[in-house]
């Protein structure tokens, strides 16, 4: 565990101490865009932020590299040569994208390029885990077509929720965090050493997210930009093909697998967990597409119909939309991870349903302004003491109308930006988006 901290904390202070030098080359490149009447964002943010990343992608395979016990995951296994070779074919077109933007069936091919790169080095699926039938073993093609096709779905869908500041960082060191535990679960306590390069991946893609956040947070500094969404993508869904495809349930629970389909559910979880980690990301994927394409619009076509556009729109701030988003991920990507350690309780069913119903009262706080009483006004935020809100009444300026009387100043209506608006952030990582939304 010393050694995947150690890991973790190089990657995320490399990453974090080259965010800086970055931000001002993205400056000197011209990476920072104009700022348009239909941003969320009012100051020009360089993009680029994929760039200090990958070299704290690098720095933490370095690291592991020459520790004694992850040493041996590079000399018993390909995958982190694999992982190293996919992510610099995908950052190098996320670079080029942040500053020329490159056509969408180009960085199609690029991603489909990276997970064939990974699959020629040994990183692919080779069986899966199917409820009530056991492991089912692929054929090659079957293999590569699955993981060139997890590794696309997955970096869309990272690149899907990179709309507010922090959101996909903060969601993905979230998610990765979950698998982190349940990968190291798999390797520590059954002795499966299969298990260890997805362990080594989850810890370094913390450390990049981790690293990255201070810039990247409301107000956000830098982008990551596609550079940089593109390629934690990747690294979420190498963790992941690793698990699923190398790691044999059969080794998981001892005895036939058929006498254990009813009993021991977990089994199920390598096959479960890494499509958990990115469900909320995948379910506004699969939205967006749904809602382009019942209009009539390309899948690929830029809108604000975005999960995280809605919550905006309802009424949430900045902050606390990221902040519910973060809430939602965390409870599917923990809840997943505590049903696989013990899915007979009870107490983790009834957890996850409480902490549901505390995530849909947040969805729908802004519906309704609570005032909380006098003898705890001194406690809680300006905006929820009755006092404040009366004085404020009472003090509001008045103008003369046109008719020489008085009438009090009314605020200026703002102007709701509709959803379904082309052309603004949340297009696809292989469609043409806007630059400058956020």
């Amino acid at each position: 565990m010393r050694e995947y901290l150690l890991t973790l904390c190089v990657t995320a202070a490399v990453t974090y101490l080259l965010t800086g030098p970055v931000r001002k080359f993205a400056i000197a490149a011209g990476a920072m865009p104009e700022i348009r009447a239909r941003d969320v964002h009012r100051e020009p943010t360089p993009r680029l932020g994929g760039i200090a990343m990958f070299f704290g992608l690098c720095a933490g395979l370095l690291v592991a590299s020459h520790l004694t016990n992850l040493n041996q995951v590079f000399e018993k296994s390909n995958e982190p040569r694999a992982l190293l070779s996919g992510a610099a074919v995908i950052w190098l077109i996320g670079v080029l994208d942040d500053k020329f933007e490159i056509d969408a069936l180009i960085k199609l091919g690029a991603q489909m390029i990276a997970a064939g790169v990974m699959v020629m080095q040994g990183l692919t699926i080779l069986w899966l885990p199917i409820p009530s039938v056991g492991t089912v073993a692929l054929t090659q093609w079957q293999g590569t077509l699955l993981t060139v096709a997890l590794v696309v779905i997955t970096i869309n869908a990272v690149n899907f929720v990179d709309g507010l500041d922090g959101l996909a960082a903060g969601m993905v060191c979230i998610a990765a965090a979950a698998f982190f535990m349940y990968a190291y679960r798999i390797w520590y306590s059954y002795g499966i050493e299969a298990a260890a390069p997805a362990t080594l991946f989850a810890a370094i893609l913390m450390g990049m997210c981790v690293g990255f956040l201070p810039h990247n947070m409301h107000p956000a500094r830098i982008f990551m930009g596609d550079s940089g969404s593109m390629l934690i993508g990747l690294v979420l869904a190498a963790g992941a093909i690793s698990i699923t495809g190398q790691v044999d349930p059969d080794n998981l629970f001892g005895g036939s697998e058929r006498s254990t389909v009813h009993g021991m559910v977990p089994i199920y979880i390598p096959l479960l967990m890494p499509l958990t980690i990115i469900a909320i990301p995948a379910a506004d994927l699969i939205l967006a597409i749904v809602r382009r394409t019942w209009r009539g619009q390309s899948p690929f076509a830029a809108d604000r119909g975005h999960l995280h556009h809605r919550l905006l729109e309802v009424g949430h701030s900045h902050s606390r939309a990221v902040l519910i988003m973060y809430f939602w991920s965390a409870l599917i990507a923990f809840g997943t991870l505590a049903y696989s350690v013990n899915s007979a309780s009870m107490w983790i069913v009834l957890g996850v349903v409480f902490l549901s119903a505390i995530g849909l009262l947040l969805l729908l706080l802004p519906r309704f302004t609570p005032r909380a009483p006098r003898w705890a006004e001194s406690f809680v935020p300006p905006r929820y003491r009755r006092r404040k809100v009366l004085a404020e009444a009472a003090q509001a300026p008045a103008t003369e109308d046109a008719t020489g009387g008085v009438s009090e100043e009314e605020p200026e209506p703002r102007t709701p930006v509709a959803v379904g608006v082309s052309g603004v952030n949340g297009a696809t990582a292989v469609g043409s988006r806007s630059r400058t939304a956020r």
